[in-house]
This record gives C-alpha cells, structure tokens and sequence, in this order.
C-alpha cells in the first residue's frame, strides 16, 4: 500500500472543502470538523489524490465509488452522532464514512459485500490504527449479533425499506437510508421512537450505487 502523507497542501484543499459544504448547507460543526480533521486522499488511489477533495463522488474499482463529500456529510449530519454511539454501516467500500463516523468518537461495525473491497480497505483500517470492526458478508441483513444500534447508515441505493434493519435499532435510535430505483434516490431518515413505532423523513435527492443482497436489489 502506498505511503500515507498528510501535506500542507491537502490540509488547504481539506479546509475549503470545508467551506463548501458549509456554502451548500452543512451546518453540524462537528460533522465539518471531522471532515477537516481525515485526510480523505488516504481512500484514494495514489495517482488520483489530488481529486480527493473535489466535492465530488470517485470510481475505487468493483463498480463502487467513494461518496461525495456532501452526501457523506449529509449522511453523517442526520445521524446526530454522539461519542459511545453504536453505529452500523452498510457498504464499507472505500473506508471514508466508517472513518468520519470514527472521528466522531462511534463504535463503528461496517458490512462489505464485495471481498476485494473488504481486504483492501481492512488494511487500511489496521495501518491507521483506526479502530473500525469490518465484516464480508450481505450488509442487506445487517447485523443482529451486534446489535441494537444508536444509528445505521446505508450508503448505497435501496429500493424498499427493509424491516430487518429497523429492528436493529435501539429506541430512540436512527436509520439513514437512500430509497428510490436504480437512478435516483431520496435519502430518508427513520427513527425509532419506541419499539414498533417510527418517524419518517425525507432529506433531498442523491444518486447512490444499488444496494444489492437479499434485500435489496437483486444481484
């Protein structure tokens, strides 16, 4: 794996991504400094780092892409991360989100699908010494053994609102979801007010790769 180097110039261009997601409307300040405080580059290929801070989303191989930053934010931002949290993410892909959520002082626990994906980013993790529990398996199911969770996040695109991740949620806790078909998605917010009962909201349009296993889109 290539060496990891966090320069002045890649703390600039982090510092005006920054600015750019607060000019689009993020407003948690916590979010933002987590975003200021990872070096979003180290999840890139070495031969595309200065992309790495384009608030734009970026190809990491096996069809998946790494998240625009606005939508990780987003994300993040309707979690309402507390230090402690139980956090479930599924589709590890590049190991970006896992680690924002990290910063934010989660337990992260984070599903992956795709080996290739899995190992790479596994590595990752160890060489950061950042303390992320990675699972290979159908993220779809989620993670019961682990559970109940203070918020799960899906960052892919899922075409209906499966009940087995609602159930995984503490009381009280949240799930943030991108729902819609193959081309466009609207990212909803459920939370879990008391056992069987659930809040909805929806949060804008995003475009996500498709969530695939079994309860999602069909593989």
């Amino acid at each position: 794996m290539h060496h990891l180097k966090d320069s002045f110039k890649h703390k600039g261009m982090r510092k005006r991504l920054v600015e750019a997601l607060k000019n689009k409307g993020i407003r948690d300040e916590k979010v933002l400094e987590a975003i200021g405080l990872v070096p979003r580059h180290y999840f890139f290929p070495k031969d595309f780092w200065d992309n790495a801070y384009d608030d734009k989303a970026f190809p990491i191989g096996s069809g998946q892409t790494i998240s625009q930053p606005y939508t990780v934010a987003c994300q993040t931002q309707l979690l309402n991360i507390q230090p402690g949290d139980v956090i479930l993410e599924i589709g590890t892909g590049s190991g970006y989100q896992a680690a924002i959520l990290a910063q934010l002082g989660a337990t992260v626990f984070t599903i992956e699908r795709i080996e290739a994906l899995f190992k790479s980013t596994s590595q990752l993790f160890s060489k950061l010494k950042v303390p992320i529990h990675c699972f290979l398996g159908d993220g779809t199911i989620g993670l019961p053994s682990k559970g109940p969770f203070d918020g799960i996040v899906v960052t892919a695109g899922g075409n209906s609102l499966a009940e087995q991740l609602k159930v995984q949620l503490k009381p009280g806790g949240k799930l943030v979801v991108p729902m819609g078909d193959r081309s466009i998605q609207k990212m909803v917010l459920i939370k879990k007010v008391v056992e069987n009962k659930y809040e909805r909201t929806e949060h804008g349009e995003f475009k996500f790769v498709p969530l695939l296993g079994k309860y999602g889109w069909e593989t």
